[in-house]
């Protein structure tokens, strides 16, 4: 490859980048940026077309800013406040959802379904840095509720409380996990 002096090259094998200030038959000078200047094989050096002294060309700046505006104009739709604050994570533990079928299934048996499942989501929550989940347990008799309560409770980084009464009713526990 044919260089001259002036020229930005990249080295091939290392992540440095500088403009050619000295030429000769085997080495070719640089100086970096940091304004440092290294001796490199002509081999070793590619022209670096990232640093072009003519990438920014202000001939044609009028059409710059129309498409800058027009990128903008196309961005301006908003999330609405009701949806930012929506968790990330729902969890459906009623049984219909969990398993096929539970005609063969004690209460116990179910009962620890629910809470198996609800233990795998949180600590997959946890790993995968999710902030806000939310179980939805049902109403019936509490005793689910009862159990996941004393399951969140466990966990020193999880702050539980009722979910969104307007979309879950009284039916659904949101989780907070507090991220280091």
């Amino acid at each position: 490859m044919a260089f001259k002096i002036g020229d930005l090259v990249s080295v091939l094998d290392d992540d440095i980048s500088g403009r050619i200030v000295n030429m000769t038959q085997d080495a070719i000078r640089i100086e970096t940026p940091d304004g440092f200047e290294m001796e490199f094989h002509p081999t070793e050096l590619i022209p670096d077309k990232s640093l072009r002294d003519d990438l920014f060309n202000y001939t044609d700046l009028a059409s710059v800013i129309e498409e800058k505006e027009q990128s903008q104009k196309k961005k301006s739709v908003g999330v609405k406040p009701k949806e930012r604050n929506l968790p990330a994570m729902e969890v459906d533990l009623h049984l219909h959802q969990l398993t096929t079928s539970n005609k063969h299934m004690s209460n116990h048996e179910m009962l620890t379904l629910q809470l198996d499942t609800a233990r795998h989501k949180l600590e997959f929550a946890i790993q995968k840095r999710i902030q806000k989940v939310v179980f939805i347990h049902g109403v019936g008799e509490g005793v689910l509720k009862l159990e996941l309560d004393y399951l969140f409770g466990r966990y020193e980084n999880v702050k539980f409380y009722a979910a969104d009464y307007q979309k879950y009713g009284l039916g659904a526990t949101e989780v907070y996990i507090f991220q280091n």
